[in-house]
């Protein structure tokens, strides 16, 4: 007999997923990765030419599942699928997953936030104001108080509205910065989350007792924090450490300027699951994200449970 699995879209991921479950499915899934359960497989990239294939996948005892992340990016256009299957191999769900690969990477944000940062309220900077930056924001709003919200983008226009709508939404005091400097200085966390190819800010506007995450970039080739701050932060933190090496042009590029060495980093997994020690002088943070499978299986795992708790989603009997 065939497997009945949910076919959600992308309308339906909007209707059921909630941040506060994500960010605790994440935050599960890392501990279980630090804790030797999970597995996760970094990213790999085919590239043709009618555009980019990349495939990425893990398994989440956790949330009763295995699976994979596809995508295709052509002609500007990225389409992303992740299929879950369960532990005993039965397709369990399809689903459209860009708004979903939002919401995790906002989660894994802020499950590092809650990990590597003293409890307490922040001033809260965003480098950037595009689709994944709103999701940034909502995260960091779910674990910590955000005294002001300070935002850059080149476009005056989408910086003014952005920061409109955070204020709106998340009930916080929202500003749009003239400068990335402006809104760099006095942030207790700095958020870059843009396509840049180029550092979008200087190490000495960054305060010494900061946060970064450095969420915009996985391509070697690209960098959105200087070789300067990498070489001033007291804790470099990845998502994974294979993953970073592969993909985390930040620290690339700051390796081969002789400002990092790799066996500085600490794998997010191992400060989730109570491995790490916090420095007894505070310095700058740094967390290099790039996105793992496993954070998808995490949010689709809550996804579904939702799903399936409401009814009424499509499904169809495939593979037996």
């Amino acid at each position: 007999m065939a497997a009945v699995a949910l076919i959600l879209r992308e309308s339906d991921v909007q209707d059921l997923i909630e941040m506060p479950d994500v960010i605790a499915a994440v935050e599960n899934a890392m501990r279980e990765l630090g804790e030797g359960d999970a597995q996760n497989e970094p990213r790999r990239r085919a590239f043709g030419p009618g555009g980019l294939l990349n495939v990425m996948f893990a398994s989440y005892p956790g949330g009763s599942c295995s699976g994979l992340k596809t995508y295709t990016v052509s002609d500007g256009h990225v389409r992303f699928l992740v299929v879950l299957f369960g532990l005993d191999g039965s397709l369990r769900a399809m689903i459209e997953a860009d708004f979903m690969g939002a919401y995790r990477t906002g989660a894994a944000t802020a499950v590092a936030v809650k990990g590597l940062r003293l409890p307490g309220s922040a001033n809260v900077a965003i480098i950037g104001t595009g689709w994944q930056a709103a999701t940034q924001a909502l995260a960091l709003s779910n674990v910590l108080e955000i005294n002001e919200l300070r935002v850059y983008s080149r476009s005056e226009e989408r910086k003014a509205a952005f920061a409109e709508e955070q204020e709106a939404q998340l009930g916080v005091k929202a500003v749009g910065s003239a400068t990335a400097e402006e809104a760099v200085r006095g942030a207790d966390i700095v958020v870059t989350v843009t396509t840049s190819q180029t550092p979008v800010l200087e190490a000495d506007w960054v305060e010494p007792h900061a946060l970064v995450a450095a969420i915009g970039s996985n391509f070697r080739n690209r960098a959105e924090v200087p070789p300067e701050l990498v070489e001033r932060a007291t804790t470099v933190v990845v998502d994974q450490l294979v993953t970073a090496q592969l993909e985390s042009g930040d620290l690339i590029q700051a390796a081969e300027a002789g400002k990092f060495d790799w066996s500085q980093t600490v794998e997010l997994a191992s400060v989730v699951a109570g491995r790490w020690e916090r420095p007894e002088e505070a310095g700058i943070t740094l967390f290099e994200s790039h996105g793992l499978a496993l954070w998808d299986l995490a949010a689709a795992s809550v996804v579904v449970e939702a799903a399936r708790k409401r009814g009424g989603y499509e499904e169809i009997e495939l593979l037996s």
